[in-house]
């Protein structure tokens, strides 16, 4: 039999069993994979905007300032005007589509119109108007 130092010395240098060491120590967190390493010249994208509908050639100096205005406001997607009076300019047509017209009814996007041409529509006939969400 060997002698009681030599078999502390022994078990001195054997590895703790699993059970033992997870008993008296908490659990590693979980790993999680680091993000893929970006480019040092690299720059966040800026946040995409649509860019407005350029205006028509053909359209005339009051279908243009109508355009240009619900341009500004609505960011539209597709936007037409037109002069339906025969060129007094007391009646437009007007087809517009727009992301932010998302989540409103027909009736709220039309208002969002007249809301956005104010004092122009008040002189006018009559519009005709069609919304639509893009």
């Amino acid at each position: 039999m060997p002698p009681p130092t030599a078999i502390l010395s022994l078990l001195a240098r054997r590895p703790k069993s699993r059970q033992a060491s997870t008993a008296s120590t908490p659990s590693p967190r979980p790993r999680t994979r680091a993000p893929p390493p970006r480019h040092p010249l690299s720059t966040p994208a800026p946040p995409r905007r649509r860019p407005r509908p350029p205006a028509p050639d053909h359209l005339t100096e009051k279908e243009l300032a109508v355009f240009a205005k619900l341009a500004r406001e609505l960011r539209p997607e597709e936007l037409q005007v037109q002069d339906v009076s025969g060129g007094c300019g007391s009646m437009y047509a007007i087809e517009i589509a727009s992301a932010r017209f998302r989540g409103l009814s027909t009736m709220q996007q039309h208002r969002m119109v007249n809301g956005v041409l104010g004092e122009e529509i008040r002189g006018w006939h009559g519009v005709q108007l069609r919304t639509r969400v893009a």
